[in-house]
Order: structure tokens, then sequence, then C-alpha cells
């Protein structure tokens, strides 16, 4: 974790922009301003605190409504005057009930798949007959793990016929059969992804 004592508090008389994201998604959702007891705050209950310039004191993001954000990680710029609070939400960070202050139709590029693996989560407790997804996790593990095969054998299929459309849809159903199963069996694209990145890094230093 960052130290305080490294940062610039004297470019903006005590103050620092930080700048909130999902961690999951990558999704921007929020900026706001610390100083050095929100900070120290921030990183020691491990729920993102800011200073309100308006109300001249320190307000724990979400404390009233309940959507707080969790601590994930803090990054600093390069000039040491900047946050990036990587941050799990506890749902919508706007006021608006967004969320996301800057608005969008949710996080870009793929980090959708954090926000679809998100929604399964929520309906997964749902009521079946109302959910495909509860119906689908109601159903068992097994269950889930063989739609993923049948969905990976349509995936080859349209490959093999050579019709992009198609083979869009089928990875689509793929991708959020592959979700589910995730989810159901306890583990997460999370997971997916530190495993991605350990074999990435392993490559790397044996072709270096």
């Amino acid at each position: 974790m960052i130290d305080p004592d490294h940062l610039d508090w004297a470019k903006m008389d005590g103050l620092i922009p930080a700048i909130v994201q999902d961690a999951a998604s990558g999704e921007v959702r929020m900026l706001g301003y610390m100083n050095r007891p929100a900070l120290e705050a921030t990183i020691a209950d491990r729920l993102v605190t800011f200073f309100s310039r308006s109300r001249g004191a320190s307000w724990r993001k979400g404390e009233s409504s309940g959507n707080l954000l969790d601590l994930v990680d803090i990054r600093v710029d390069c000039d040491q005057d900047a946050l990036l609070i990587l941050a799990a939400p506890r749902g919508p960070t706007c006021h608006t009930g967004s969320d996301s202050c800057f608005g969008g139709d949710g996080a870009p590029g793929t980090g959708f798949i954090a926000s679809l693996a998100t929604t399964i989560e929520q309906r997964a407790s749902a009521d079946p007959s109302t959910s495909y997804t509860a119906k689908l996790v109601a159903s068992g593990v097994k269950r889930i793990a063989q739609k993923v095969g049948e969905e990976g054998i349509e995936v080859a299929l349209a490959a093999a016929s050579g019709n992009g459309t198609e083979l869009t849809s089928e990875a689509a159903d793929l991708i959020y059969h592959l979700a589910v199963l995730l989810a159901a069996a306890g583990s997460s694209w999370t997971d997916v992804i530190a495993e991605l990145k350990r074999r990435h890094a392993s490559s790397a230093t044996a072709s270096s």
C-alpha cells in the first residue's frame, strides 16, 4: 500500500484528486478528493473515504446509502499528486442511482464481462420460474458444465461454417454459460485472469 508521506500534498493545498475505478470491470466510477486523514482512513478501514470541500469534513462514500466502496488497491501517478483507487462497489456509485458518475452504458469493452458476472450473482438467488439464470444455477454444476460443452461445440461449428454472425452469437452464449458455471463452482473471472497473467509472466520469463 502507498505511503502518504511520499505524496505531493502541497500542490493543491492538502488535497489530492482520487479517481475511483471498478477493480473488476475497469469502469470509472467517480472523481473525489482526499486529504491526508481521508486517505489514512481509507487505508485503515479498507473503505473509500473522501474529503468534502463543501462540508469541510471527511465522508465515507456510501455511508448513508449502503453503496460503499471496498478498497482493493491504490495507485499513484508519476508526479505523486493524483490517486487511482481500485475498488469493489457495493452498488451504484452516483447519487443519481447510476453505476458511474460519468454515465455511459456500463463497463467499457471486455469489462462488461465482469458486470455480467455481478448480474449473474444477483440473479442466482431469484425465483427459478422467473429467471433463466436462477433456473440454471438450481440445476447444479454438472448440468451447467454440460451446457458449456454444448455451447462450445456450437461455437466450433459456427466457426467451421464461416458464418461470422452465427459465431458471434454462439460465442456470446458460451461466455454467458461459462460465467454461470464459474459462479456456481465458486470460481470467478478474477481467478481466470490471474491464471492467465501467471502463464503470461512465465512465458515472458522463459522467452527472455
